[in-house]
């Protein structure tokens, strides 16, 4: 898991210029193809019911980070997609973490360890803990 250019800007631009990184009330978690990298791009899943999981950012889905080398965050609660309708996605290599439902700025990108695909009638999902987000 990578932090992109966009949020390595921000991080910076905080410590070292006293500016506030944006505050996202709702972070929207995506679905690749082709794995996005530092500067975004990839391509992201579309079709059968295809959207972005959505989860509202607090301290209740995503408690605090932990201290020590590295730094950790985890989501507390699940992520999930919508249901597949018609035809299985597949194919699919890789995630990305945005601020907007549609394009927006992507924060975080990775990719899965082997290529995953959800069937009709299933539900793409990261389990409570699934995801961890680190800072070295």
């Amino acid at each position: 898991m990578s932090k992109s250019n966009y949020a390595e800007t921000k991080t910076l631009d905080a410590w070292f210029g006293n500016t506030a990184i944006p505050s996202n009330a709702t972070l929207y978690f995506a679905l690749f193809s082709a794995a996005p990298g530092e500067t975004g791009g990839g391509t992201e899943l579309t079709g059968n019911a295809y959207a972005r999981a959505s989860l509202t950012n607090n301290s209740t889905n995503f408690p605090a980070a932990s201290a020590g080398a590295p730094s950790s965050k985890q989501n507390a609660t699940a992520i999930t997609f919508p249901t597949v309708t018609t035809a299985d996605w597949t194919g699919i290599t890789g995630w990305a973490v945005f601020d907007a439902l549609t394009t927006g700025n992507m924060l975080y990108y990775g990719t899965f360890a082997a290529t995953q695909a959800v069937s009709v009638g299933q539900t793409a999902s990261w389990a409570a803990a699934g995801l961890t987000f680190t800072e070295d």
